[in-house]
Parts: C-alpha cells; structure tokens; sequence
C-alpha cells in the first residue's frame, strides 16, 4: 500500500474513514506516521490543538499522505508496519515516556504470547512492532485469540486453567500430544502472519482448507474451517479498537441535512428531490443453508435506531439459495403495514439481490414481480463487497463507492456493516441453540 498525498492546504479533502495518515517534508521524509477512525478529523486535529511535538513536526510538514484501510485492526497493524519501514524522525516516544510495544512469541514447543517494550532480551524471541497505541494493540490480540487460541501463562500449570474453558487456550500443559502440537504451531503461524498485515493469506489457506476437508468428506472440519473464516473476517470488520481521547471522532456529522451531510450526499446519487430521514439495511447469514437468518437495520436522523431493528429466521432451509432468502425476508418486512416505510432500502449483494427486492415491491419489469406495498418516494438500492460497487434503481452501471464523497461512502458502508453485523449475531444465538438440543 502506498500513500497518496496532497498539500497542506487540501485538508478539507481528506477522507472522513478509517485509515493511516503521514506528515512530509519538502524533502520527502516523512515526519510523522498516525492511525485514524476518521483521517480527515484527526488530520485537522493536529492543525487546530497541536501539541508540543505538533508544533515542531507541523512547520515542517509540506504534503498530508493517507491510505484507507477496511477496518481499525488493519489501520493499526499497517501503523506498525509503515513505522518499521520509514522510521519517521518525531515516532520515536509515545507521548506517556515509554518505547514501542512489541508483540512476543517465544520459541517453545508451546510457544507463549504476550506484549513488550523491549527489543532484545536473552531469551530466542519472534517479536513483532513497533506498535504505539499499547490499549488497541492489546484488545486486537484479545479478539484474535477467540479465533487463534494461544497460551499466555510464564510457565505451564499443572491444572487446567479457566482459558481453556473459554476456548482461548489449546491447553498444551495438559494434553502434550502430537495433534496438539501441530494446531498450536498453525493458531501461532497464522497469528504472525495477520499481526504482519498478511490477514488475506491467512484467509485463502484457511478456504483452500475447508475445501479440501469437504472435498474429504470431513465436513465437521470444514464447518470449523469455515466458523474460522467467517469469526476472523467479523473481527476485522467490527471490532473497534481505535478509541482513545484525541481519536475519539463520531462516524457521522450531526448536521446531516446540509449541504455537506451524507444524507444530502446521498440524496444527490439517487437523484431524489426528498429527503432522507430513515434508511433501512438488509443482509442475509447462513452456513450452507442452515439456520439461516436475515437483518434489519435503521438508521434515523444520521444514528442508528437499534429499537427500530429486526431480525427474521428464515424459513427457507436446506439449500444455500440467498436469493429466495432474500425474497421472503423483504417481503415479510414489507407485510408490517405498522413499521414506518425507509426512504432508503440497502441490500448487501449485488445486481442481483437489487433485481429480486425489485421484484418483490413491483419494480422489475418482469411477470412475476409482487407488487407489495411500497412508497414511490423510496429507492432500492444494492452494494456488492468484492469492489464496494453501489448498485441504484434505475440506472444500469454501478458506482464505484470510492468515487463518492467520502461522507457518503462512510454512511453507507456503516450500515451494510451494521447489517452484516446483526445477522451474523442473530445466527450465532440460533446455530448455539440448535448445538443445546
């Protein structure tokens, strides 16, 4: 990944997401490497309350460098690694006194995990770093471990401890065997591998994995697999790490119906003369088929109504067609003549999921479209993940949500999220359930 820049006097076009920034020089040295829930605002921040060593980087500073990442714990991680790399001359300290964090892992049978301030020591170590921010770096390992079970403890105990209950260690004191040995060295390498920036490696091993586990006949190998998958791809989607006091900045502006608001943004893009008060997100959440369960999300006035949310369990079973899922969750939503109707609909998919919504409220030009209540004042609309394509009724080729004002992009993207978020939690409880019985 690499930098794009613009002068200093181009703030106002940062982008308002997730990502890294950097300060150059004249020279093109870089100054200065940070890590942002909102570029823009954090960027501006150091201009408006600098502090001390603001003060003596920012004189210097000619050119502004951001890259946007897809999530919090990849803003952090990529910090660390643009760090290593360029070495900038005022990311020397922490501003509480103290070195960088690293993270440890020794070179035991059953290796132990933990986090340093220290580069060398006697002992052989695998360290990764730097890391500035020690509280996001330490929650970020929390999470990972629910996927990628490690050990912690200085020496192994003679008991079983509680970690092992709460699925977080592979509890190598206790069953010291072969089978053991070689999950702990894969959790470890597939740890190294994320906490280096290489999460899409490490997903691709595990999807080459699973199919050939089902290709096996393993199929309760690859259904762990695949919860593997589908818990790490979760974690980098949702987590939120980034919450300290200088980047404590909101998703969305609360002045949401100006000019400069990402509803009105919005409203541009569809093209719609009325305004945009509630925007309702759709996504679909199933494992082959099974326990398969569908979201609501609302959003109001710019924040999200979490009183306003609902989830369905489908009722289609036994086939992994999202299509029909879709179809029947839509228009059991549609059937509550009690709920207010959205301005806008957002489904999680592509060109496809946007036609069948449309055939759902009798939008399509096809035969078989429903028909079912819905206000002409409403849009449908559809964005696809592999290339954050935004799919608009009415109009034949998608926009490319990288080239939207960035306000919007954000909007948009927190409620698919928010979306994705609700049906995978929804189906997790009914999946929990279903192992009970």
């Amino acid at each position: 990944m690499e930098f794009k820049y613009i002068s200093t006097n181009q703030v106002k076009n940062l982008p308002a997401m997730i990502g890294v920034y950097a300060f150059q020089s004249k020279k093109g040295v870089l100054l200065y490497v940070g890590k942002a829930i909102n570029i823009k605002e954090r960027v501006k921040n150091h201009f408006n309350q600098p502090t001390f060593k603001d003060n003596i980087f920012i004189p210097k500073t000619t050119k502004i460098g951001f890259i946007v990442t897809g999530s919090e714990i990849e803003a952090l991680l990529l910090e660390a690694k643009l760090i290593k790399k360029y070495l900038p001359k005022y990311n020397t300290q922490w501003k509480d006194g103290k070195n960088y964090y690293f993270v440890a892992i020794t070179a035991e049978i059953f290796p132990r995990v933990f986090t340093t301030h220290q580069r060398s020591t006697n002992k052989p170590l695998t360290l990764i770093g730097p890391f500035v921010d020690g509280q996001a770096l330490k929650q970020t390992l929390r999470v990972l471990r629910r996927v990628f079970p490690y050990r912690t403890c200085k020496t192994l105990p003679k008991k079983v401890c509680l970690y092992k209950e709460m699925k977080l260690c592979p509890a190598p004191c206790q069953l010291k065997v072969q089978s053991v040995k070689l999950k702990v060295r894969k959790n470890i390498k597939n740890l190294i591998k994320i906490l280096r920036g290489q999460k899409n490696s490490v997903i691709r091993n595990l999807q080459k994995e699973m199919r050939l586990a089902s290709q096996k006949q393993n199929y309760e190998k690859a259904q762990a697999l695949r919860d593997q998958i589908m818990a790490l791809e979760n974690i980098f989607s949702h987590s939120h790490i980034l919450r300290g006091a200088e980047e404590a900045t909101e998703w969305l502006p609360q002045k949401l119906f100006n000019d400069t608001g990402p509803f009105y943004g919005l409203q541009k893009v569809l093209g719609t003369k009325n305004k945009i008060k509630r925007i309702e997100g759709y996504d679909i959440s199933n494992i082959q088929g099974q326990q398969a369960t569908g979201s609501m999300v609302v959003f109001e006035n710019g924040l999200s109504n979490k009183n306003e949310y609902r989830k369905f369990h489908i009722k289609i079973e036994g086939q992994p067609n999202d299509t029909a899922m879709l179809k029947e969750m839509i228009s059991r939503r549609l059937k509550h003549k009690e709920w207010p109707m959205p301005q806008v609909m957002l489904i999680d998919g592509g060109k496809g999921q946007l036609n069948t919504t449309l055939t759902v409220v009798g939008r399509a030009d096809l035969p078989f479209r429903e028909g079912l209540p819905f206000p002409d004042f409403s849009k449908v609309i559809s964005l696809a993940k592999r290339k954050n394509e935004l799919f608009i009724e009415g109009k034949d080729k998608p926009i490319l949500l990288k080239n939207l004002p960035p306000e919007t992009a954000n909007l948009i993207l927190r409620i698919r999220d928010e979306a994705h978020r609700f049906a995978i939690a929804y189906h997790k409880k009914l999946r929990s359930k279903s192992l009970l019985i």
